[in-house]
């Protein structure tokens, strides 16, 4: 059969390229030894053009795909010996990464002598050494602090592994047996993405492959160029705070300046502090990806995405911010700056696009990791915990309840998960009421997650909004704060920075309690049946019914029509 380069094609080759990332992505899932990376799913799988470009990724977490290109950009510079059945691994941050935790696979794809395209994923490991067990702890200061730093290398080559090189890492590891087997389950997704990708091209030859992904780039980037075009020209301004970095007990302000020309947008940070002495610092890669994050959202979250569809979008950020770091600044805790660069994208261009943004989300990652000596195997363990909170209210719904971070997308751990594999007791696992935001729409609610530990454990973790709670839009109210207590309830209660290293006696028992969410609209114009409806469900109480929505319910908790109309009339002229 002849094909044509034609948008037809163009499409099917699309979503051709889209399955194999998919089906990459989810055999990783079903492979991988760790509960990040089978239940969490703290990965992402891509195809990249010749160039290292994205044609399609998978539909995972959509912050680790950002740091591909840019990796493989800067692996092209470094590299030149590239052969079928390679994998070449990165996870340097100031190379392209995300932060070391987060290793990077590569693999070319040729047909014949000429390289067509690559695959590549992306996965949180368990743990790459360094200060701290499982490596998620807030106020380290340096990059070496963090781990084992890996500069771009091929873990195999031509199909067969290199052992000097799984040596190198497994000798600078806590839990090698695991990470090893999810690095073995990265490679066979590249191996079995390259291949699929061949077949591919083969099916439609060549040229018509390349001239289809052509158009798909060009069809990705017009689409943002002709909705760019529609906004009015003009500079807009947002701003979010994370609470401090981990060492010094100071704001951290992020501030996104937006500038819209034509059918382009220019995006810097003008006005961000400096980076920090504490590892919250974005890499470049990680700062571009909160504002591509946020306009595909914008512009539609079912578009093609791909390379073509960031080139109408320059994103600036002077040397040395907190959003642009120069090494060697740590940046492990780098997603809870990610989070507020997309906050305050959404804050500036609510003004310019009010129905196609949200309120203010939890806008963090509550990390925790768990490491100590598991007393019935007497072996190490690490236990990483990633919890959602309250997502903002968007301007026709309420807010869901209890998601995971802007540009995450990870699930939850099962409770029956965690308590196989790790010495703990999942005791609470439940929503917490009134947490999200009052509004005409409501802010998503969160959740709160009490863990006894059956064994001593060294805890390390970061998150954030202890300090700043999730903002309202146009009227709606701000959502709860979060807070980490430690054996809540006891004469031993004490309430825990959201960022560092503890250590926790077999015994203890730490509540986490996520931040909620802000709310959309004013809530005097919520109808007071949602509200009653929030009551019956635990999500708002009587008390902030009344307070924050004025609504007054009779003894049966029907709605008292005429009551609720007055004291709605009272709470506009005050």
């Amino acid at each position: 059969m002849t094909y044509k380069a034609d948008i037809v094609t163009m499409q099917v080759i699309r979503y051709g390229l889209e399955a194999i990332a998919d089906d990459m992505g989810y055999s990783l899932m079903r492979m991988g030894r760790t509960t990040i990376v089978k239940e969490i799913m703290d990965i992402n799988c891509a195809v990249l053009d010749q160039a290292g470009g994205i044609l399609a990724q998978a539909h995972l977490c959509p912050l680790m795909m950002f740091s591909l290109p840019t990796t493989a950009a800067n692996l092209l510079k470094r590299m030149t010996d590239l052969q079928e059945g390679d994998v070449i691994i990165c996870n340097d941050p100031y190379s392209g990464g995300q932060h070391l935790l987060d290793v990077q696979f590569f693999s070319p794809v040729f047909m014949g002598n000429e390289r067509v395209a690559f695959v590549a994923n992306i996965a949180h490991q368990l743990d790459m050494g360094g200060a701290v067990p499982g490596g998620v702890a807030g106020g380290l200061t340096e990059i070496y602090q963090e781990g084992l730093r890996i500069p771009f290398v091929k873990l195999y080559r031509a199909g067969k592994e290199d052992l000097q090189i799984f040596d190198m890492i497994a000798s600078n590891i806590r839990i090698p047996e695991k990470t090893m087997e999810d690095f073995r389950a990265q490679a066979a997704t590249t191996f079995v993405g390259a291949r699929r990708v061949k077949d591919l091209v083969g099916k439609y030859g060549l040229d018509i492959f390349r001239e289809c992904t052509q158009l798909l780039l060009e069809y990705s980037e017009n689409m943002v160029r002709r909705f760019i075009g529609s906004l009015p020209e003009g500079d807009y301004t947002g701003v979010d705070y994370l609470d401090d970095d981990g060492c010094v007990d100071e704001p951290v302000r992020v501030q996104v300046n937006v500038h819209i020309r034509g059918n382009e947008m220019r995006v810097d940070f003008q006005g961000s502090s400096r980076q920090t002495k504490g590892n919250v610092n974005s890499p470049w890669s990680c700062t571009q990806g909160g504002v591509f994050y946020t306009m595909v959202g914008i512009v539609d979250p079912q578009m093609a995405l791909n390379s073509g569809a960031f080139r109408p979008i320059k994103v600036e950020s002077s040397p040395g911010l907190v959003t642009n770091p120069l090494p060697p600044a740590g940046v492990t805790a780098r997603s809870q700056t990610m989070t507020k660069i997309v906050e305050a994208m959404l804050k500036a261009m609510s003004e310019v696009v009010p129905d196609r943004v949200v309120a203010g989300s939890h806008g963090q990652a509550c990390t925790n990791s768990f490491s100590g000596i598991h007393p019935e195997t007497g072996k190490r363990f690490t236990h990483i915990e990633i919890q959602g909170g309250g997502a903002g209210a968007r301007p026709t719904k309420d807010g869901p309840d209890g998601q995971d971070l802007h540009l995450g997308r990870f699930m939850n751990t099962p409770v029956e998960a965690a308590e196989i594999e790790n010495p703990v007791m999942i005791e609470r696992y439940e929503f917490i009421p009134d947490s999200g935001g009052a509004g005409k729409y409501r802010g998503g609610i969160s959740l709160r997650r009490d863990i006894r530990f059956l064994t001593d454990v060294t805890w390390a973790r970061y998150s954030d909004r202890q300090k700043f709670e999730p903002q309202g839009l146009f009227g709606g109210l701000p959502g709860s704060k979060g807070s980490l207590i430690l054996n809540p309830e006891t004469p031993q209660e004490r309430k825990c920075k959201s960022k560092g290293v503890d250590q926790l006696k077999a015994g203890d028992l730490l509540s986490i309690r996520l931040p909620g969410s802000g709310g959309f609209g004013p809530p005097t114009e919520r109808d007071p049946e949602f509200v009653r409806w929030d009551v019956l469900n635990g999500k708002v109480s009587a008390d902030s019914a009344r307070r924050d929505y004025g609504v007054v319910f009779n003894q049966d908790l029907s709605v008292d029509r005429k009551k609720t109309e007055a004291l709605r009339a009272s709470m506009k002229q005050s």
